[in-house]
């Protein structure tokens, strides 16, 4: 029989007093536990207790309302949030409006005298506003009225005032500066509330907002915390080429903590197709808006917690026909067509579709990745569960090793049945045992597939220079989803 030292961690080798020392090594019973996090990014108010660039968890809308300033986009980014998913660990992260930025301006203007009582619903950036009108109304007292129903509600993104020269004329102001206020849409009647008989509104666009601010102190703020998923407001080249190449970054192997950002357009579908066309990151999607009544900053948060609430339960699982709460879809004239959310999604553009009862669901979210390294066309990361199987696996990998082999020794397979029982060494083929238990454990969960095809190519070496490095190769084949059905009906008379 042979005898073999036991291998502690924590009882002494040099121990003389009589006892019984029982000690516990939990190596064994860790399982690696996934908690997700989502960061905010968005402009607060100056009003707000925190400042610019501070982090903090945020559990409820009225505690973002202190920390960021009531109706400030952040604010009400959170509360959109929070409400969807309380349960979620969201941070916020605040900037300030870029010093060089113009806010976005607009108008309505009112013609004729109200022919009877009735009430104008008008929404701003989704937001309703019921404006009271009396019968022989003129044009300038329902002017009036639209200032006073803009001013009484703090949680729209504008303030309003009479035109200094025509008192018919309500003047629009976002209450912040950057290109986001562009993205107000200003609409009478969008879930077909009738009018007032007598009175027309001519409205102009929300236009003229510049600079949107810069995103790189913000990405530094970040610093090494792990935020799986991250809302972000802005959409010019600059930010967008930082934010991917900051997650660009987090996903490689020397950081490993990868993370999805999402974002929305407001635009034509030229614009948006030309918009997207110019993105290729596997860690950024962006869901055009088309002219929705919403704006584009509750869109990526609401799109973001939606399929973070999805992605972190099951990575692999498609989030088509989930409904996007809370959001106003463009008028049904203005909706896309099947064909043309088929050419969005060529360019790059995850899409929606609105139900019959004005839900907004999603129809198809696609990353912005589109061509290789090489520049050839690539279909790799076109799905965002791709990269988020693939995170997943990684950290389940991650925790096993590290947690039940943490300082193990290194040798090879030759000498196995000779080391001592309880020896604290790792071999290439205890390496690939664990790695296939985990396999298994994958194929249960139902992202991976082909567990003959991954044991046959699993390889683990010692590498020939280095004798404290085990080298593996592995080949997850991932599941797909089922997004479409194609059938053909050969029928028979």
């Amino acid at each position: 029989m042979t005898i073999t030292a036991a291998v502690f961690n924590d009882i002494p080798s040099a121990l003389r007093i009589p006892g019984v020392f029982i000690e516990f090594d939990s190596r064994l019973a860790n399982s690696g536990v996934w908690q997700t996090r989502l960061l905010v990014l968005g402009q607060r108010a100056t009003a707000g207790e925190k400042d610019a660039l501070s982090l903090d968890r945020v559990t409820s809308g009225e505690q973002a309302d202190r920390y960021y300033g009531r109706g400030s986009m952040l604010a009400e980014m959170l509360r959109t949030v929070l409400d969807i998913d309380p349960y979620m660990e969201t941070y916020a992260l605040p900037l300030d409006d870029d010093q060089a930025g113009a806010k976005a301006s607009g108008s309505l203007t009112v013609a004729g005298t109200a022919l009877r009582s009735g009430t104008l619903a008008l929404y701003v950036a989704g937001y309703r506003v019921r404006v009271g009108v009396d019968a022989t109304d003129d044009a300038a007292t329902i002017a009036q009225a639209v200032v006073d129903a803009i001013g009484a509600n703090d949680r729209l993104p504008v303030t309003a005032v009479i035109n200094g020269t025509t008192p018919e004329q309500v003047d629009v102001t976002c209450k912040w500066a950057g290109e986001t206020g562009n993205d107000i849409a200003l609409v009478l009647g969008a879930k077909g509330e009738t009018g007032v008989e007598g009175i027309t509104v001519d409205i102009t666009a929300m236009s003229g907002g510049s600079a949107n601010p810069d995103l790189g102190d913000a990405i530094a703020a970040m610093g090494d915390e792990w935020y799986h998923y991250i809302v972000c407001p802005y959409t010019d080249t600059a930010n967008l080429d930082a934010l991917t190449t900051e997650l660009d970054r987090r996903y490689g192997p020397m950081v490993q903590q990868g993370g999805r950002a999402f974002g929305a357009f407001r635009g034509t579908h030229s614009e948006t197709g030309t918009f997207g066309s110019g993105l290729n990151s596997p860690h950024l999607t962006v869901m055009g808006t088309g002219q929705a009544v919403s704006p584009t900053w509750l869109w990526a948060a609401t799109y973001a917690i939606v399929a973070a609430g999805s992605l972190s339960v099951d990575p692999a699982r498609p989030l088509q026909y989930l409904a996007l709460p809370g959001l106003i879809g463009p008028a049904k004239p203005d909706r896309w067509t099947k064909a043309e959310r088929n050419l969005l999604l060529f360019d790059g553009i995850a899409t929606f579709t609105v139900a019959d009862d004005g839900t907004v669901q999603i129809n198809r979210e696609i990353t912005t990745y589109q061509v290789n390294d090489a520049g050839v066309d690539s279909d790799a990361y076109l799905d965002i569960q791709t990269p988020e199987t693939l995170e997943r696996i990684r950290y389940e990998q991650i925790s096993r090793i590290l947690s039940k082999y943490p300082r193990h020794k290194l040798a090879s397979d030759a000498d196995a049945d000779q080391y001592g029982e309880g020896q604290p060494i790792m071999t290439p083929l205890l390496a690939k045992a664990e790695l296939l238990d985990l396999y298994r454990g994958f194929l249960t969960s139902g992202w991976v597939q082909d567990y003959d095809g991954y044991a046959e190519s699993l390889s683990a070496s010692i590498d020939p220079d280095d004798p404290s490095r085990l080298n593996v190769i592995d080949s997850p084949k991932l599941v797909g989803q089922y997004r479409i059905h194609a059938m053909q009906t050969q029928f028979r008379r």
